[in-house]
């Protein structure tokens, strides 16, 4: 009965797998024209945080009233975001994070009139600055970091398969996790750090890897025929993809709630490998299929 039920998976697959193709690719389009629309409206391709812009963080221990403070400081504050700092266990309240491009001691006067108290960095506060040159020029490193990484994956692959286009699906599938990552961080109006630019260089190999072991089992296997190959990649790599998704949505749930750096990364790593389920056991393995069945009718 189990054989059955496979073989008429893989006969709906060789059926419909073209037509699948479909769902990615208006996907991809989508995410190139958002981002291009994005990047005209915001002359840049991501929201940045002050990690990125530069700026002040300022950090006030203890409760806070969240929604007194942010009406006070509307319309004082430049760019002013603020974050609550929760104890892990007992979700109380611990500190909270105001960030601002307003310069440190005009941020501090700010803040002192609207909670009525002086804030002693080191007591009951602490405070960090960011200068806009600084954080534009790291800004360019990581971006250059990203592209370098990008290039140099896309050459290890062309060396490994040497053949054009099952070289160019695992590149075009590891572009699609970057982008429709980006975009709907874009959409939920996430403003990244540092860490989060770091964690898309983490997300190319992750991305990359049950690429390379499809288009390995694919194009260097000869065991078994072509949909016993995709299938026998589709339960470990399924089974790879799975396990660090769902380790990663976890310590995203544990840390996001008390570490902006730490939920940045596992926010980009957890939305990226959703991504790759589809675009690897989609848009990879129909360019492949369909690359293998011309090859072999000629």
């Amino acid at each position: 009965m189990q054989d059955i039920s496979d073989k008429k998976q893989r006969n709906w697959h060789d059926k419909y797998y073209k037509l699948l193709l479909l769902i990615p690719v208006a996907f991809l389009i989508f995410s190139i024209v958002y981002t291009g629309i994005f990047y005209s409206k915001n002359n840049d391709f991501i929201y940045k945080d002050i990690s990125l812009t530069g700026g002040t963080a300022i950090t006030i221990y203890g409760k806070v009233d969240i929604d007194g403070l942010e009406n006070g400081l509307s319309g004082r504050l430049e760019d002013v975001n603020i974050r609550e700092i929760s104890d892990i266990v007992t979700r109380e309240q611990r500190a909270v994070i105001i960030e601002t491009t307003t310069d440190g001691e005009e941020a501090k006067d700010i803040l002192e009139d609207v909670l009525g108290y002086k804030l002693v960095d080191g007591e009951n506060s602490s405070f960090e600055f960011t200068g806009s040159s600084l954080s534009k020029g790291f800004y360019k490193q990581l971006l250059t970091a990203v592209l370098f990484a990008f290039i140099l994956m896309a050459i290890v692959v062309f060396i490994l398969f040497r053949t054009f286009v099952p070289s160019a699906a695992v590149i075009i599938s590891a572009f699609a996790d970057i982008l429709m990552t980006l975009t709907l961080i874009n959409i939920l109006g996430i403003k990244m750090s540092s860490a989060g630019i770091v964690a898309f260089l983490m997300l190319i190999g992750y991305s990359v890897d049950t690429d390379i072991l499809l288009t390995t089992r694919i194009l260097k296997r000869r065991e078994g025929s072509l949909n016993e190959r995709i299938y026998g990649a589709f339960k470990t790599g399924m089974t790879m993809t799975l396990t660090s998704l769902l380790a990663s949505f976890a310590a995203l749930v544990i840390v996001i709630s008390f570490s902006k750096v730490l939920g940045q990364i596992f926010t980009v790593l957890t939305i990226g490998l959703g991504f790759d389920i589809l675009n690897t056991w989609i848009t990879n393995t129909s360019i492949l299929k369909w690359y293998v069945e011309r090859k072999n009718k000629k």
